[in-house]
């Protein structure tokens, strides 16, 4: 994957932990992270290496208690609306919510990228 793939399923992965925890409370389990990066993966024609993909997934879960604290909208509702669901669970990249987050995932792939 180039970076700006990885950029985008970090961004997918990071909006599912925040929305996960708007239904719960709770953070995603890693075998669910797994299963949403294999999803998203597979929805994009998209590949990586179990690596990747663990390093996506704990990325995800660092940044997604790093952003909490931003202001937006923190509801199941508010959240969903990050998606454009005519065309199923893809990120809605007109949303200035989903830019600030696609951008906090470009910066986070700076970290996680040489470990």
């Amino acid at each position: 994957m180039d970076e700006e793939t990885k950029a985008e399923l970090l961004t997918f992965l990071l909006v599912g932990q925040l929305l996960a925890y708007a239904r719960s409370g709770e953070w995603l389990r890693t075998d669910h992270m797994i299963e949403s990066c294999q999803i998203w993966l597979s929805s994009n024609g998209a590949r990586c290496d179990w690596l990747d993909r663990a390093k996506a997934v704990e990325a995800a879960r660092a940044l997604a208690e790093s952003v909490r604290e931003l202001p937006f909208s923190r509801d199941e509702a508010g959240l969903t609306r990050l998606f454009n669901l005519d065309r199923g669970w893809f990120l809605d990249y007109r949303s200035p919510v989903v830019r600030e987050l696609h951008t906090l995932s470009v910066a986070r792939l700076g970290i996680y990228a040489r470990k």
